[in-house]
């Protein structure tokens, strides 16, 4: 089993037991039972979280999970379980990494032939800055992938955090080594000083060195 899969079936196996774990310990009785309101927060709250991370807040299964979950009855954590359930499975088959690797696949592949059809042109500095963005959006996904948040609550409001730090908590969760990490920030730095417009500070075959380094990376 791959690292990523092996997190996430991890990930979600910790969430169907805090959801046993509730229907243990259900308040009242009959079909007035329902979730003791600090588990049922945690619970609610890790769910929610959790499935933002891998399909995003406009997925189907987060609005789902909204709609059926807005109480802490027992049929409610009853249709929270029967999602998280349904992921799980999606994940054991494989379906859920296969498809998302497929499209970010094709996606990067378009991105990087126009960076490459640039540099053949000798157009260094939009070149550094569209290998950027797909090395960015790469690192956003492998976070996505391993349970690694991509942003950040900053007095109330959601911010995303910046490449760099995705690539700390990336090597920091040993998703790569601490050379990849080097080579990583090297390339983010060439990006920044292209988008700052201190275009100056780099070669085109410096730029053509790190879309090979990025293509490669994209590839692992």
């Amino acid at each position: 089993m791959d690292k990523t899969k092996e997190r996430l079936l991890s990930k979600v196996d910790f969430l169907l037991e805090r959801g046993q774990n509730i229907t243990r310990n259900y308040q009242g009785n009959g079909h007035e039972r329902y979730a003791p309101s600090l588990l049922f927060s945690e619970f609610k709250s890790s769910s929610l979280s959790f499935i933002a991370t891998i399909f995003g807040v406009e997925s189907v299964y987060y609005h789902q999970f909204e709609i059926e979950v807005r109480s802490s009855y027992y049929y409610n954590v009853d249709s929270a379980i029967g999602i998280l359930t349904a992921i799980k499975n999606e994940i054991e088959t494989g379906w859920l990494i296969s498809f998302k690797k497929l499209v970010e696949a094709d996606v990067f592949s378009d991105f990087m032939e126009m960076a490459e059809h640039l540099l053949k042109g000798n157009y260094k500095d939009p070149s550094a800055v569209l290998i950027g963005s797909v090395l960015e959006e790469h690192l956003r996904t492998l976070c996505k992938e391993n349970s690694i948040l991509i942003s950040e609550d900053k007095n109330g409001d959601l911010v995303p955090k910046k490449a760099s730090r995705l690539n700390d908590e990336l090597a920091k969760n040993g998703i790569y080594n601490k050379l990849v990490q080097k080579s990583v920030t090297a390339w983010l730095d060439l990006r920044n000083n292209a988008a700052h417009g201190h275009f100056g500070q780099y070669d085109i075959d410096q730029v053509k060195i790190m879309y090979q380094g990025v293509l490669q990376f994209l590839n692992k």
